[in-house]
């Protein structure tokens, strides 16, 4: 892995015609566990945020949960977007490397000591290119997703450019985000490539 944070979504060649159809409806559970999540972890990112500029490191146990946070929000996207048949676990393992048990795999490197206090001080301003650049994969994204829709209910199948391109924009989202929740101090790359 060379950036610190790396998602992996093992997708089936079919999927079920209906999936498509269903998947926001089963996944309303876990967008109620996943706003209260996010809640949590954007306040622990301002208490991370504090403790990186005043003593240069960050706590273990709120690397972890940012990691389990952001591998339920990966999990999350994947089930919402149909990748995949098997039910997102309710799972909280606060850890940095990948549990398993599931298709979509998400694993950090955090980086806890010897913190750049500079960085991590203006990480919103710093975070502003990286984060346009995101914003328009996610919007493509987006778009293939609603074409994939179409694929998959007359066909079974997402087409496979379609399924690599929204794969890797999860990769887009996830280094950018670990960058965001101050995982890392190295930059996002500008690139789809994992």
């Amino acid at each position: 892995m060379t950036f610190p944070a790396a998602v992996a979504v093992d997708s089936p060649e079919r999927i079920a015609r209906w999936r498509p159809l269903v998947h926001w409806l089963l996944a309303i559970p876990h967008l109620f566990v996943f706003e209260l999540l996010q809640g949590v972890a954007w306040l622990l990112n301002l208490i991370s945020w504090f403790a990186i500029v005043f003593t240069g490191r960050m706590p273990e146990g709120l690397a972890n949960f940012q990691c389990m946070y952001l591998r339920y929000s990966m999990r999350l996207y994947a089930d919402v977007d149909f990748l995949h048949e098997r039910y997102p676990p309710f799972s909280f393992d606060m850890t940095a490397g990948e549990p398993g048990g599931t298709p979509v795999a998400a694993d950090f490197e955090p980086r806890l000591t010897d913190r750049n206090r500079l960085t991590v001080g203006f990480r919103l301003i710093l975070a502003i290119p990286a984060a346009v650049f995101a914003l328009i994969v996610w919007m493509i994204s987006v778009l293939l997703v609603v074409l994939a829709f179409f694929a998959v209910l007359f066909t079974g199948r997402w087409p496979n450019g379609m399924r690599q391109w929204v794969v890797s924009s999860y990769g887009v989202n996830l280094r950018m985000n670990a960058y965001l929740h101050l995982l890392t101090d190295e930059y996002p790359p500008f690139s789809l490539e994992a």
